[in-house]
């Protein structure tokens, strides 16, 4: 898990590029972006939100048909009424977070100075359970990915802007676990992350394409088919490096 937590900030911030070990956070950011733009020069900067949905045409079509009555309604409404219950001692969630937990999913992750630790949007979530009273949640789907689907939903529109200074020493090393990690070979098909998201990104591996590492993790949780649900970020780290047989 503690990997995992220190890929994330990575991803929120790059996504993926051949990077130079002595490059600043900042450094890669330029040089992923210059990168997918070269590699996909008929989609629009912005529209790299979409995932794959932004680089072929069928697929997209597709999505917005399913976008007239989108599956996944039904979680972000679930996530909301578990939102506002109140916990056994009368507070909510809405007691843990700026703004009342409205419009600030965008900050996460982000390093956190105080503990050297890599926080997620989910961590603070279980962390407000845990400091009112109540038992933390699943990490990867259920009541967690719910919740967090509908912060991510008040938020839509939002620039997520992950922060990385140069002169926190710890928040670059952490930054720098993210970059090795994504880039690391593992599991018995001896794969990274970059190779599928990076090098063949817009290519088929089966019948899945795969989508572009810049803007990848704009829209976690994610309801997806196969799942028949709602999945975050750490739900699909999870499927990735099992489907690597890592």
């Amino acid at each position: 898990m503690k990997k995992l937590l220190t890929a994330t900030i990575l991803l929120g911030l790059l996504g993926g590029f051949t990077l130079s070990a002595q490059a600043t956070p900042q450094d890669d950011l330029a040089e992923f972006r210059a990168y997918f733009k070269n590699r996909f020069p008929n989609t629009p900067f912005n529209d790299f939100i979409n995932g794959v949905y932004s680089i072929d045409a069928a697929s997209r079509e597709q999505w917005e048909e399913i976008e007239e009555f989108p599956p996944y309604e039904l979680n972000i409404s679930k996530g909301e009424e578990l939102f506002n219950k109140p916990f056994a001692n009368g507070k909510s969630y809405a007691d843990c977070f700026p703004n009342g937990g409205i419009g600030i999913a965008e900050r996460y992750p982000f390093f956190d100075s105080a503990s050297g630790k890599v926080i997620t949007l989910e961590a603070t979530i279980n962390a407000c359970r845990a400091s009112n009273g109540e038992k933390p949640l699943g990490w990867q789907k259920g009541a967690i990915a719910d919740v967090s689907a509908y912060m991510h939903y008040t938020s839509r529109g939002n620039i997520i802007n992950v922060q990385v200074p140069k002169d926190d020493a710890a928040a670059v090393a952490a930054y720098e676990r993210g970059k090795n990690h994504f880039y690391a070979k593992r599991g018995q098909l001896n794969m990274a992350c970059s190779d599928c998201h990076v090098y063949y990104s817009g290519n088929k591996i089966r019948a899945d394409l795969l989508g572009p590492a810049l803007g990848q993790v704009t829209h976690f949780p994610v309801y997806r088919s196969k799942w028949g649900g709602m999945g975050t970020l750490h739900r699909r780290y999870g499927g990735c490096n099992k489907q690597v047989r890592a």
